[in-house]
């Protein structure tokens, strides 16, 4: 399982800055307020059916397709960056957690490279002072590098320093492509416990039927986290 990588993709962030500077009057608050202290905003670059007012990043009514947001028009140095991934790519966003903001420890359930969606951060702008926790590590992440975040593990942020912290968040469906880039990339990797734990769970309720199928299956899980010790 890979918790977090520096992924080789380079950014012409002194553009992206400037196209994000001109953004100033189109920020809006995030929508899920219990998740965070202080001040988190955000700007749709893409997303489901294409409003830039619609700032959740995932499709909520059937028919619904990701598409780009007018304000990707007015940032071609972002949309650059966007079109040169070779992969489908589902929401673009710029979040912006203000000075003296925090983001309380959540997990995004199963938004993770193992699941089939890589979530891709490129700080735009940020300080010294913000602190991104992976579990308990922090990611040291500058301007103009690209990092994946497991969201799928409990994660914070905290922005103590003087000036707003502003990532741009891509979110993309792993292909072959995006497995050769983060075979390239530097990662931190770990066992994921809470698939751990539920297939103990499951092996659990295999043994309870006591029939040779389900006694062979059982065997099966149990030989697969072996292989993780």
């Amino acid at each position: 399982m890979i918790r977090f990588a520096h992924v080789p993709l380079p950014a012409d962030i002194h553009l992206i800055q400037q196209e994000v500077l001109k953004l100033a009057t189109q920020w809006k608050p995030h929508h899920n307020t219990y998740h965070y202290v202080g001040d988190w905003n955000v700007v749709s670059l893409r997303s489901p059916g294409g409003s830039a007012q619609n700032i959740i990043a995932d499709i909520t009514h059937v028919g619904q397709e990701y598409t780009d947001t007018p304000l990707m028009e007015s940032c071609p140095a972002i949309h650059s960056f966007v079109a040169s991934l070779q992969c489908s790519v589902m929401s673009v966003r710029l979040l912006n957690l203000k000075s003296g903001a925090l983001i309380k420890p959540h997990r995004d359930h199963e938004l993770c490279f193992e699941s089939g969606e890589a979530r891709l951060h490129i700080p735009v702008f940020t300080n010294d002072k913000v602190c991104f926790y992976c579990e308990q590590d922090i990611i040291p992440m500058q301007e103009g590098q690209c990092w994946y975040i497991n969201a799928n593990l409990t994660h914070s942020v905290e922005n103590n320093g003087p000036s707003d912290r502003i990532h741009l968040v891509i979110d993309c469906v792993v292909n072959d492509w995006i497995k050769e880039l983060f075979a390239r990339a530097q990662k931190s990797e770990g066992i994921d416990n809470s698939r751990i734990e539920n297939t103990l769970a499951t092996i659990a309720a295999l043994r309870t039927h006591r029939s040779a199928q389900t006694d062979a299956l059982a065997n099966a899980l149990e030989a697969q986290l072996k292989s993780l010790s």
